[in-house]
């Protein structure tokens, strides 16, 4: 990222705001909203450094029994939920493997369903307003960062930037309250931004 990106960065501060809300509202069915499916994706990593645990340290034995009915049957893991329903096979060698084969494709229906996938077609929709969602929450994270960074060492400067991009006062309000002039005010507004080009580049 150069320095003009930066400063175009920082001056759509309130602009991915407020895309952020709209996004984070947005229904993909059964209640589930697109913040929502992020956050899961932070459950799924969650689970993903657990997996790496012995499952008996954060599985209960209803679930370590299922566990281990699943690795018995499946030769593969496949990444999406409807593929994962369609690898566990109906039938087991005895009856209690047929329930526990039910309860795992029952499981699997449920987070299908929360996630609302069988209620809709559009899944490629979905998961792109899913990304800008993950894009924009990184990219205003980035530049609260370099705010904050600024504020460690030219606190005035990282004020100022603040009260301009993402308070969104207007140059004539922040000079009555600074109490300068015109040329002073644009002065310390270029000295700011020169500053947070040089952190954000």
């Amino acid at each position: 990222m150069n320095e003009q990106q930066a400063i175009d960065r920082l001056t759509q501060y309130r602009q991915k705001q407020a895309r952020l809300r709209v996004l984070s509202k947005y229904s993909v069915g059964a209640g589930i909203t697109v913040s929502r499916l992020n956050e899961d994706d932070h459950l799924q990593e969650l689970h993903r450094k657990l997996r790496r645990l012995p499952s008996y340290l954060y599985l209960s034995s209803r679930e370590q029994r299922l566990e281990t009915t699943a690795h018995a049957y499946l030769t593969k893991y496949p990444a999406g939920t409807r593929a994962q329903l369609a690898a566990v096979p109906n039938r087991g060698a005895d009856p209690d493997d047929d329930e526990e084969l039910r309860q795992i494709r029952d499981a699997i229906r449920k987070v299908i369903a929360a996630r609302g996938w069988d209620l809709r077609d559009d899944i490629d929709d979905v998961l792109e307003r899913v990304a800008e969602f993950q894009d924009l929450k990184s990219e205003i994270a980035h530049i609260d960062s370099v705010l904050e960074a600024l504020e460690a060492y030219k606190p005035e400067y990282a004020t100022l930037l603040r009260s301009v991009y993402v308070d969104g006062k207007s140059a004539g309000e922040l000079r009555n309250e600074m109490n300068v002039s015109v040329r002073t005010f644009w002065r310390r507004m270029s000295e700011a931004e020169r500053e947070y080009k040089l952190l954000a580049r």
